[in-house]
């Protein structure tokens, strides 16, 4: 009997389990027991369903990332228009430098400063003194070119060049005037007419009025070797060991192109006369022949300084330009692919 009523029983469930499978529910236990994260039988159990969720994640992450990058990008074209505008300021600074180093160089010449604090003041500014050389001291600063303006532009752009290399002969000079030796940079010589005795005709004598530009000492640069005075080669302008090397003041001034005139009344005296460049190509001198007969070329002071700036403000503002039309495309028409 009893048997017979348990097979009932089991009849009427195995009856009921399709029902409950069509209308996708589960039978009691197995609800149970899926709430509790235990499935009775695979595929049975029920499970949240999390995709709505996840979408909605992602899209909020999605949009703080893409405002992080636009703002972050956007710091490209802000930095190229500051570089830019700093360029332009830096070029006005340099032509007025420029204008201000020719006016120098073009104003007349004045009496040179006994005081040596005052000469650091006027650096291209043209001097005059009266005195004598001392050439049994003489220093050579080398290798070093002839500063020729016309030759330069005639070279101008070309691979190779006829530039011949020498060195600057710089003299002590005794100004009698003021009771002070000073070091002057008589000009360039080539290398063959380095020696002083293959140019005895050039080592002016008596006393002279010269006409200089001042010259201050300047520091060593990357590259540049170290001035050897055991050997007399000189790289760089060390007023202080040229000094001390030659007995003279930390002095120095750049003769200028000078003509040399001996006056007849006063055999034992001569004058370097100022002549402008110009004059001197139409009287038949050329900068590359010396202007004291068999002695250095004068007038080897460079005055030019670079200024490549407008290079620069092209460069910084085109890549503003580009970067903000890029960002343009990326983030505000939301062009695809950019």
């Amino acid at each position: 009997m009893a048997a017979a009523m348990a097979f009932s029983v089991l009849r009427q469930r195995m009856t009921r389990w399709p029902q409950w499978s069509c209308a996708g529910l589960a039978p009691p236990r197995v609800a149970r027991r899926s709430v509790l994260g235990l499935a009775f039988r695979s595929g049975i159990a029920w499970r949240p369903n999390r995709c709505s969720s996840s979408t909605a994640e992602a899209a909020t992450a999605k949009a703080e990332d893409d405002s992080f990058l636009q703002w972050f990008l956007l710091l490209i074209p802000a930095t190229a228009f500051g570089l830019g505008t700093w360029q332009v300021q830096r070029r006005k600074w340099k032509l007025k430098l420029i204008a201000e180093l020719e006016s120098r160089v073009m104003a007349e010449p004045i009496p040179l400063p006994a005081d040596p604090i005052e000469l650091k003041n006027l650096e291209y500014r043209p001097v005059k003194v009266r005195g004598h050389f001392d050439h049994s001291k003489e220093l050579y600063m080398m290798p070093r070119t002839m500063v020729d303006p016309a030759r330069e532009a005639r070279d101008a752009g070309r691979i190779s060049s006829s530039t011949e290399n020498g060195a600057y002969v710089v003299t002590p000079f005794h100004c009698s005037d003021l009771g002070v030796t000073i070091l002057v940079n008589r000009g360039f010589v080539p290398k063959k007419k380095v020696n002083p005795e293959t140019r005895q005709k050039g080592q002016v004598l008596g006393e002279v009025d010269l006409v200089g530009i001042v010259r201050l000492t300047e520091t060593r640069k990357p590259f540049v070797p170290e001035n050897n005075p055991q050997q007399n080669h000189w790289h760089y302008r060390d007023l202080e060991a040229m000094a001390k090397k030659t007995g003279a003041d930390p002095i120095f001034i750049d003769a200028d192109f000078r003509m040399l005139w001996h006056l007849p009344w006063e055999s034992k005296h001569c004058w370097l006369l100022t002549v402008p460049p110009p004059l001197l190509s139409l009287a038949g001198f050329h900068p590359a022949e010396s202007t004291t007969p068999g002695g250095p070329i004068g007038g080897q002071t460079r005055v030019t300084l670079r200024n490549e700036h407008m290079q620069y403000i092209i460069t910084w503002y085109g890549l503003c330009a580009a970067t903000s039309y890029l960002w343009f495309q990326k983030f505000v028409r939301r062009t695809p692919g950019v």
